[in-house]
């Protein structure tokens, strides 16, 4: 975040935090080189604060750094400069005083679009037991026969099986297969698991792909015979949910 709002700063900066986010703040302009060092996946910008530095600046970030995402998030402007700063290659323009949930949510949808559209490195199918993934076609196959999965059950497998033997908690699989912070009482994960399970029972009843730990997340690892008797029943999450009625005046209400 550059800005020098520092009332702003400070209650989004508690929502960053409650979600888990890591993030830097700063109150002037962070050299390019610097943040490309920084390998953020998200710049929030009150350009305001650079005074008549502001739009070169921006500029050089956006040509620097195309794949980062910028936000600008300042009080008044005109219609022809958040046309200018998107052409810049500015990704959003939020206008001050706003609420803290938009922010959070506009720049989760900025990373999520950004990591969508970056290309995959080519690789060839990752075999697991009598599952073969196949990147190229956003699909499983068992005996060539494809498993139907949905965009949304095939990223997670997929992310899954990339970490093939580690346990990876609910929110962590949330963030990186939604693209934001789970909600509490939120059973997406469970759900989708549960219907990856079913359809992978259905192709590969031999095989134990998707493992459970309790309270903590899941665990891909393919397990044949006997032993895949061993998956276990989901859980719900049980974390608190971070104060939502925190507001400061550069917000608004919803």
């Amino acid at each position: 975040m550059i800005d020098d709002d520092s009332g702003f700063v400070t209650v989004l900066a508690k929502r960053i935090e409650a979600t888990g986010w890591q993030h830097r703040q700063a109150a002037s302009a962070i050299p390019p080189e610097e943040l490309v060092a920084m390998k953020l996946n998200a710049l929030l910008i009150d350009p305001a604060v650079l005074g008549d530095e502001g739009w070169s600046y921006l500029e050089r970030v956006c040509g620097m750094l195309p794949d980062l995402g910028v936000i600008v998030c300042t009080t008044s402007s005109t219609v022809a400069q958040r046309v200018r700063g998107l052409r810049l290659g500015v990704d959003d323009w939020i206008a001050k005083p706003c609420h803290p949930e938009e922010v959070m949510a506009r720049i989760e949808a900025v990373s999520r679009r950004r990591r969508r559209s970056q290309p995959r490195a080519e690789t060839g199918p990752v075999l697991a037991g009598e599952m073969e993934i196949r990147a190229d076609q956003f699909q499983a196959f068992v005996g060539g026969t494809s498993l139907d999965l949905t965009r949304r059950e095939f990223e997670l497998l997929l992310l899954l099986a990339d970490a093939e033997g580690q346990v990876l908690e609910r929110e962590s699989i949330y963030q990186r297969v939604w693209g934001y912070a789970m909600a509490h009482g939120d059973r997406s994960v469970d759900v989708f698991v549960r219907k990856l399970r079913q359809k992978l029972e259905k192709r590969s009843p031999g095989w134990s792909y998707i493992h459970t730990h309790f309270g903590v997340g899941y665990r891909f690892e393919p397990v044949g015979g006997a032993a895949s008797t061993a998956v276990t029943a989901e859980v719900a999450d049980t974390a608190e949910a971070p104060d939502s009625q925190l507001v400061h005046s550069s917000f608004t209400a919803a």
